[in-house]
């Protein structure tokens, strides 16, 4: 289940926030300050989160450029919330880091529309490198290569982008339509059935290997990568 971190002091407006997550079938947690908020964002990771402008310890701004600042949470969606209307206000926020920007008095049913917009969206915060590594599997971002210690592996465009996906974000789970968004694009016409059959040819190609078990299918809600699994 996807997880959402609510950063809202008041009570009121972060309970209500929570609920309609929640009836939407995300998992929330709630708190009111930017201490509390990078504390449960380094014990949960969270998939999104709902940041509140004005903050008693601080500023949703300041916790957002902490947030960008880390490597691990740079890909995080954040979706600002904030009485603050100008234009000038928006785009500091966007500044920041922030992906979205709703204002209060905000429409829940928009909240939810955004908040799963963004989960859907694929990730921007990408810094440049030329090699990804997990265990013994290397790629390479420049000559889409493969290799398993020394040994290549040969993988087409879109297993190579789907395998990259999974070792740019390890321990994330994914489900099938980010999978599909991501990697087929947002306007692929494409059912599930398109990813669970590319995750069981990369498995495969791995498997020689004896890296395929980094693969992980998690009952109910799609796929994740882990490095333990090798």
């Amino acid at each position: 289940m996807t997880n959402i971190l609510v950063v809202e002091d008041d009570r009121d407006i972060r309970e209500m926030v929570c609920q309609s997550l929640a009836q939407n079938d995300f998992r929330t947690i709630g708190c009111a300050d930017v201490r509390q908020a990078r504390q449960l964002i380094k014990e949960h990771s969270p998939d999104c989160l709902v940041v509140d402008w004005m903050l008693p310890d601080g500023s949703g701004v300041e916790l957002i450029r902490w947030l960008r600042g880390k490597k691990k949470y740079r890909q995080t969606p954040v979706l600002m919330l904030t009485a603050r209307a100008q234009e000038s206000d928006m785009i500091t926020g966007l500044d920041a880091g922030a992906d979205d920007y709703l204002t209060k008095p905000m429409s829940l049913r928009e909240l939810n529309a955004r908040v799963k917009a963004l989960l859907r969206r694929p990730a921007v915060y990408q810094e440049e490198l030329d090699q990804l590594e997990a265990g013994r599997l290397r790629l390479n971002l420049r000559t889409h290569e493969v290799f398993v210690g020394e040994v290549a592996v040969n993988l087409t465009k879109t297993e190579f982008k789907l395998l990259k996906l999974f070792v740019e974000n390890p321990n994330k789970v994914f489900s099938r339509e980010q999978i599909l968004d991501t990697v087929w694009g947002l306007n692929a016409y494409l059912g599930d059935r398109t990813v669970d059959v590319h995750v069981l040819r990369l498995r495969k190609l791995l498997k020689p290997h004896g890296v395929d078990q980094m693969l992980k299918t998690i009952r109910g809600s799609g796929y994740r990568f882990s490095q333990k699994g090798s």
